[in-house]
């Protein structure tokens, strides 16, 4: 039976292009040991806990806690060669691989300046995501609004207060001369956020983030079980639905709130076990139980 073809009670189901893409990434990562050349990627150990909003936020500050971690994104502005614009605060998956590319770059070549491409087709390409023209204007949008926003950034006691992004010079060329930008484009880490990065960084897979770009969630729950799974000792943990929705969608409010999470939170949890097969996850009555792993990359920075 071909990859994209499954059947259920004698009827042939066709597999969506994102289901196909997760299922040929988990045969890759099952078959083959990361390559510690290409596979290997980084995000900081905070983002692992408390993430960027999934969808767009209305106002201008988004704030998510998550025991004793915490981040607060405030939107700014960015000059965007004719003074001055409002950006709104970053959402959703591109900003999460964004930051995971940064970052990967960052800790790889132990450099604050991450070159990012003349245009957002060219930063496309440097992430490894081809050269999608339907992404161009979202991926724009996003790593303005990225660059732009003021994070507070909380730990049990330590607080960091800035912005991830000290300069950011990018995509102004003229698309209607064709000029180019008038500078490479640059992304230049602030101090405090590259020591804290170098210090704190997560190796992820590549390959697992690829395949989970169309997930914001999907990527949210991938960094923490990779963070979390190989610290854990003993009989496991087990995380109620509710304390699982207060970290990962204090959105759903109500009397069905922790089983409106639960329906959208499994599905997504599914496609991560696909890509993080050392991961041992058992969905139990009320919640899930998390049994020490090895984490994804066996690699220490």
């Amino acid at each position: 039976m071909s990859s994209s073809t499954a059947k259920k009670d004698g009827q042939a189901l066709s597999l969506t292009h994102q289901e196909n893409k997760i299922l040929d990434s988990a045969t890759d990562i099952f078959s083959n040991p990361p390559d510690l050349a290409e596979d290997m990627a980084f995000t900081h150990a905070i983002f692992c806990q408390v993430g960027l909003p999934r969808s767009k936020v209305d106002g201008r500050e988004f704030m998510r806690q998550s025991g004793a971690a915490w981040v607060n994104v405030q939107a700014g502005y960015l000059d965007e060669g004719k003074g001055p614009v409002q950006q709104p605060i970053p959402y959703g998956a591109l900003p999460r691989l964004a930051l995971a590319h940064v970052s990967t770059y960052a800790v790889r070549n132990k450099a604050k300046e991450i070159p990012i491409g003349d245009s957002a087709a060219q930063f496309l390409n440097l992430m490894g995501m081809g050269d999608d023209g339907r992404r161009y204007a979202s991926l724009r949008k996003q790593m303005h609004a990225l660059a732009a926003c003021r994070l507070q950034i909380g730990y049990k006691g330590r607080t960091f207060n800035g912005q991830a992004v000290e300069q950011f010079d990018a995509w102004l060329a003229n698309k209607d001369t064709g000029q180019r930008a008038l500078w490479p484009g640059l992304m230049v880490l602030s101090d405090h956020f590259y020591s804290s990065l170098i210090e704190s960084a997560v190796p992820l897979d590549k390959r697992a983030l690829h395949a989970l770009k169309g997930s914001a969630l999907a990527l949210d729950v991938y960094a923490w079980l990779a963070h979390r799974l190989h610290r854990i000792e003993g009989r496991g943990v087990t995380l109620h639905w509710k304390s699982l929705r207060e970290q990962f969608a204090q959105e759903y409010t109500g009397k069905d709130a922790d089983k409106n999470f639960k329906d959208a939170f499994v599905p997504q949890l599914r496609k991560v076990l696909a890509v993080y097969p050392q991961a041992k996850v058992k969905q139990v009555t009320g919640g899930l139980l998390l049994l020490g792993s090895p984490p994804p990359i066996p690699f220490k920075p």
